[in-house]
């Protein structure tokens, strides 16, 4: 059995588990009905007009009997909220009223509360400060900002002086310490002097709506006119998108416009779009694009039409592609020369700018427009370079009906059969197949192990199973392993059960066992449940018949043997009849 639950013990997730009930982690964030012993709703992960998303307080897991979504409450944290699984443990932690511990195996940290408390207490002053200084109000008001928008989305303003900042949070070497460590101070030949100074300020937050770094918009010419905190250990700009935390405040997210600049996403938000975030002062990462499709299924990418947001579009594109999977999807839209998401929203209003947004270019158009523009599409070599400068992108895509279908449109302008030819086979030797998805038949094996996992008291009924060690049928190792945690453990739940297994090869497949319809009565998921073990030792007894010569050919120990195994094999046929088999 595993030690760690993603670098956690076991018996913290365990303990975390026995204290938060599913059910009302999720009716926080979806309308559930209850329905007999469990709870169903429309799903959140996917669009449905009938409901298929179940909730059980008895196995404390959900799942969608539509897209497959399934989990504990840790798992639609990670899933609803877009978190990472410590985040989403911090989460509940929280609510439980307990306290995470060090990851196990993990380098010590030093602690990052204090930090936390620091950054708060930093946009708190910055935004008293905005108050403080009319300019500063007044530039607002003149890019069209109001009030309202600017206490949403905690805009502040840092003073001109040098250290007004270190003066009002600072003062000894402890909270020095602490500024610095969050990159809100600069140090020169004359000392430490704040490293935002006359900007106007806006608060990046964390998934969790914590304070981690700053962005400052300069209100004068001196400095570069955007100026962002540098990385600390709360903050890695790569990771995190401006305004993510807000936006999915707001409720489900249909899509996710993304956009370069802290303003634009403002003023996005004052005119109805509260689906806006943005990049921080990079182009679009990996590790941004993860979070974007966790977040939604719908991705606009709103860039300059110039060459400069062609290329940052480009840029999006590659980390996106590896993340289209599961119907998710990407557009671009291309603003005029001069234009971008704040001056657009401002002259054509609300209505008009919707439309704009439908007008949004697919990512396969883009990705073909892009390429073959680099082209000679009417000569041979030509359309040979597009499938060379395709196919390494196209490779990245996760197989499924999106990605055979972008090689049918490079084939189609190519005029080139690829996954016909031997030369594509062989740049994609590893290329996975589609299969047809086939019900798993309900064999004694999986029976068995699908009681375990929904119902880990029956470990206890399980008997002597030392007839099984050994045996190389399918899930016996792994039947046997379970049978040992429910022993150990027979009060777990289902989601528990999982949570303790999450790194675990088998883990899929017992979610997948997880949800089988099995029979709700105790006496009833008992019987079925020894049935499904004797039937393996019978298999195992008959097995050890088959292994033994004829009896012609036996010696007196193989005869001894073999009227053991028969004497076996009736005790238990014979039980397995009585119980109504």
């Amino acid at each position: 059995m595993p030690e760690m639950s993603g670098r956690l013990p076991d018996a913290f997730i365990e303990e975390l588990l026995s204290r938060t009930d599913i059910v009302d982690v999720i009716e926080r964030r979806v309308s559930l009905k209850r329905a007999g012993n469990e709870w169903h709703a429309l799903c959140p992960f996917h669009d449905e007009k009938s409901p298929s998303f179940t909730v059980s307080p008895t196995k404390q897991f959900y799942h969608c009997f539509g897209c497959g979504a399934h989990g504990s409450a840790i798992g639609f944290m990670m899933q609803f909220e877009g978190l990472e699984f410590r985040d989403a443990v911090e989460d509940l932690a929280k609510a439980a009223g307990m306290q995470v511990p060090q990851a196990e195996g993990a380098p010590r940290q030093r602690p990052r509360t204090g930090l936390f408390e620091m950054m708060e207490r930093a946009s708190d002053w910055f935004q008293s400060q905005l108050k403080a200084h009319p300019p500063a109000v007044e530039y607002l008001k003149q890019r069209g900002l109001n009030g309202e928008i600017c206490a949403e989305y905690g805009i502040g303003y840092a003073p001109a002086g040098w250290d007004g900042l270190m003066k009002a949070l600072g003062g000894d070497d402890t909270r020095d310490g602490l500024l610095r460590r969050a990159g809100l101070l600069s140090d020169g030949n004359k000392g430490s002097y704040d490293k935002f100074r006359d900007r106007v300020i806006f608060p990046i937050h964390d998934r969790r709506g914590r304070v981690i770094a700053f962005g400052g918009r300069a209100i004068s010419d001196d400095g570069p006119k955007y100026l962002n905190s540098p990385e600390t250990e709360l903050f890695h700009k790569g990771r995190e998108l401006y305004g993510l935390y807000l936006a999915r405040k707001r409720g489900r997210l249909d899509s996710v416009l993304v956009v370069e600049g802290y303003m634009d996403v403002v003023a996005l938000a004052q005119f109805g779009f509260g689906n806006a975030v943005a990049t921080l002062g990079t182009a679009t990462t990996p590790d941004q694009a993860g979070l974007l499709l966790r977040a939604t299924d719908t991705v606009v990418y709103c860039f300059d039409g110039d060459e400069a947001g062609r290329k940052a579009a480009w840029k999006a594109l590659r980390a996106t592609l590896p993340r289209l999977s599961g119907g998710k999807q990407a557009r671009f839209l291309f603003l005029p020369d001069g234009e971008d998401p704040d001056s657009m929203v401002r002259k054509l209003g609300q209505e008009k700018f919707e439309k704009l947004l439908g007008f949004a270019q697919p990512l396969s158009d883009f990705f073909f427009d892009h390429l073959t523009a680099e082209v000679d599409m009417e000569s041979l070599d030509g359309r040979a370079k597009l499938v060379q400068l395709a196919r390494p992108y196209l490779d990245t895509l996760p197989a499924g009906v999106f990605r055979d279908m972008m090689m049918e449109r490079l084939e189609s302008l190519a005029r080139y059969h690829l996954r016909d030819s031997g030369a594509a086979r062989k740049a994609r030797p590893d290329a996975p197949k589609p299969r047809p998805v086939k019900e798993q038949a309900r064999t004694p094996m999986r029976l068995a192990l699908a009681h375990l996992v929904q119902n880990p008291a029956l470990g206890q009924a399980a008997g002597d199973l030392a007839d099984l060690l050994g045996s190389d049928m399918a899930g016996a190792d792994l039947l046997l392993e379970l049978v040992d945690i429910c022993r150990e453990r027979p009060n777990m739940t289902t989601a528990q059960m999982l949570e303790s297994l999450r790194s675990h090869p088998s883990h899929d497949h017992l979610a997948k066992l997880a949800i089988w319809d099995l029979p709700g009565d105790g006496e009833t998921s008992a019987r079925e449940f020894l049935d499904a073990i004797d039937r393996l030792r019978l298999k195992r007894v008959e097995e050890a018949l088959a292994a033994l010569p004829r009896i012609i050919d036996q010696d007196d120990g193989q005869k001894a043997d073999y009227m053991t195994l028969q004497r076996q094999a009736a005790a238990l046929k014979d039980r397995l009849r009585g119980r109504g088999k």
